[in-house]
């Protein structure tokens, strides 16, 4: 898997750096095929936006983003974001097995 990560109008510490790519890494092994990451960091105005798409292989792209007025809180929220994200997808969508009372 590759991470890509873009900073536009936006000065990004290596250590937030570290740990959107941290994030990423960690996010991608609960989902199955993750051909790449793009992580963009963008400046313009009072507010910061952090927003994260994962391309999966032969399936729709997880896309999100979060804003705030400084780029460790809006990395926090995304992260938060595409967590929630992943977690609905990976729901349970098996058939019901006779005598199986969960249903």
């Amino acid at each position: 898997m590759e991470i890509i990560l873009h900073a536009h109008h936006a000065e990004v510490s290596e250590s937030l750096r570290a740990q959107a790519e941290a994030a990423i890494t960690r996010i991608a092994r609960r989902v199955n095929h993750v051909a790449n990451a793009i992580v963009r960091f963008v400046g313009d105005g009072e507010t910061r936006r952090v927003e994260i798409v994962l391309h999966r292989a032969r399936k729709r792209e997880l896309f999100v983003h979060a804003d705030a007025r400084a780029f460790a809180p809006a990395l926090s929220a995304a992260v938060h974001r595409l967590e929630s994200q992943v977690a609905r997808t990976r729901r349970s969508r098996r058939v019901p097995i006779d005598g199986d009372r969960a249903w």
